[in-house]
């Protein structure tokens, strides 16, 4: 629709005629100011490979006309470039900034109205996503077969100063209660904490979120006390944020301790293209791989052949799920890229051969270790693995000449675990070592590396705006839509001049 803007255009039915058109004086004159080559221009041709007819349905068609949607996503869009990606950034910059003048035509919604658009667009910014990988997936920009897939935290928009543990939390649901009694008695509240919301409905939506952190909090307790117990917090140290319950709290990049979200990419590794996305609330990569295939292969149409990862997403777990789908994962197996191997105290566990017909290890002094047993392991992420335990003799043990080197056990003999997907990691790291897989592995970080500096450094996502795991999916997933439709539009207006180039080749031979 923002492609077609004549006079002779017809605004949609139920929405309001922007104060300008192609026409009007005050339009012209900033089109003859704005630059031939300016983002604006870029922008509104772009727009035209979307389909808007989802986020037009979104509308009821009752009550005042509102603004044309085209026009504010437009807006929005041109925004999010310069990193603005606050609604009441857009508010203010379409009072002050005439570029966005000239694209939406002369409106000014109001502060409440970007809100509103804002989570409306949630609803339909898959979609656009979808068609436009889609297009490019037909117009050959992309097989979508290949891919790099990396994570990185972005902050909640919450105060990490504020966080709070139970003890906390429930003296402060029962001072919203109390306060809420005195007001239903008709008694007067007075001295009301600082913390405390200074109306009976700002009370009210406070404690809205505070019963879901204390939901949250619960979750939170109870995967605590299934850690080990060298990994297990105290209970005093298990803290939720009331003003983002959702976002789990960790370490940024930083290393402050705040409440924070992971957002997820899949970029492919042949064009600029983001193949997949998604925002979690998790501190961590951990047991992302699986969700990322699945939105990859929705968003795409297409399954991923070959992956890139880092060694957060290569576990048994991972190479399983890879193998199911018939995806070949590239990654070191518990090596970061930039890690230098640890010197072992003891014999590691690749110094024992597997002999599977016998269904034991055989260690570096010639004994075996047969299996003692079975277990559940409890894996990041809330996934479990079976894990068998294989143990030598004891006495053989503490007799072996290669004792001190394997074993600091006094008692007991040495053992080895084995997980379910041994034979896939084997294989794995078997595969990693040939020059095949090192040569496209080096492909990782020139691509991937490179959607997180973009969006944190120019786009100046390094803390989200909106509250709640489902706006900060649509403020990512417009981030995205952005970039792809740049992208699909430079490259295909590049393949049209080529195209016009080489046809005037043609005329000129002739």
């Amino acid at each position: 629709m923002i492609g077609d803007l004549s006079p002779d255009a017809k605004t949609p039915v139920g929405f309001a005629p922007p104060p300008w058109n192609e026409c009007s004086a005050p339009w012209r004159k900033l089109d003859e100011k704005l630059p031939h080559d300016h983002l604006t221009r870029e922008i509104r041709d772009a727009m035209t490979l979307l389909d808007l007819a989802p986020l037009y349905s979104t509308y009821s068609g009752v009550g005042k006309a509102p603004h044309r949607p085209d026009l504010m996503l437009a807006i929005v869009l041109f925004e999010l470039r310069r990193g603005r990606s606050k609604p009441s950034q857009w508010y203010q910059d379409t009072h002050e900034n005439y570029p966005l003048w000239w694209l939406g035509f002369g409106i000014h919604p109001s502060r409440s109205c970007w809100y509103e658009f804002r989570d409306r667009t949630g609803s339909c910014i898959d979609t656009f996503n979808q068609a436009l990988l889609h297009q490019a997936v037909a117009e050959d920009l992309t097989t979508a077969e290949r891919g790099a897939l990396d994570g990185s935290a972005v902050a909640a928009n919450a105060s990490r100063r504020r966080l709070i543990n139970d003890e906390r939390l429930q003296k402060r649901l029962q001072q919203l209660d109390d306060v809420a009694q005195d007001e239903a008695q008709g008694e007067a509240v007075e001295d009301l904490p600082a913390w405390m919301g200074k109306t009976p409905a700002g009370r009210r939506r406070q404690l809205g979120r505070y019963t879901q952190a204390q939901q949250e909090l619960t979750v939170r307790q109870m995967a605590n006390a299934q850690r080990p117990p060298s990994q297990r917090r105290a209970p005093d140290k298990v803290v939720v944020s009331p003003s983002a319950p959702e976002a789990p709290a960790g370490l940024d990049k930083d290393h402050v301790f705040r409440p924070l979200y992971t957002v997820q990419t899949v970029r492919d590794i042949h064009s600029p293209l983001i193949l997949a996305y998604d925002v979690f609330a998790q501190a961590s990569d951990a047991a992302t791989l699986p969700p990322m295939l699945r939105r990859s292969h929705q968003l795409t149409g297409r399954t991923l052949k070959e992956l890139l990862v880092d060694s957060g997403y290569i576990t048994g777990m991972d190479l399983a799920e890879g193998a199911a789908q018939g995806v070949t994962l590239y990654g070191p197996w518990k090596a970061n890229d930039w890690s230098k191997p640890k010197k072992l105290s003891v014999f590691s566990k690749d110094r024992f051969t597997w002999h599977d017909d016998l269904d034991a290890y055989v260690c570096p002094a010639g004994q075996l270790l047969k299996r003692t047993g079975c277990h559940q392991q409890v894996c990041s992420g809330g996934r479990e693995v079976m894990m068998a335990t294989y143990r030598g003799d004891a006495q053989t043990c503490q007799a072996c000449p290669l004792r001190e080197q394997c074993t600091t056990s006094k008692k007991n003999g040495r053992s080895v675990q084995r997980s379910e997907h041994e034979d896939l990691i084997q294989a794995h790291r078997a595969w990693m070592e040939t020059a095949e897989a090192k040569t496209l592995y080096r492909l990782r970080g020139q691509t991937i590396e490179i959607v997180f500096a973009d969006v944190k450094e120019h786009r100046g996502l390094r803390r989200f705006s909106g509250h709640g795991l489902a706006r900060v999916r649509t403020e990512f997933a417009l981030e995205v839509l952005l970039h792809n439709l740049l992208v699909v539009h430079r490259s295909l207006k590049q393949r049209q001049h080529v195209e016009a180039i080489n046809l005037t080749t043609e005329d000129s031979a002739a």
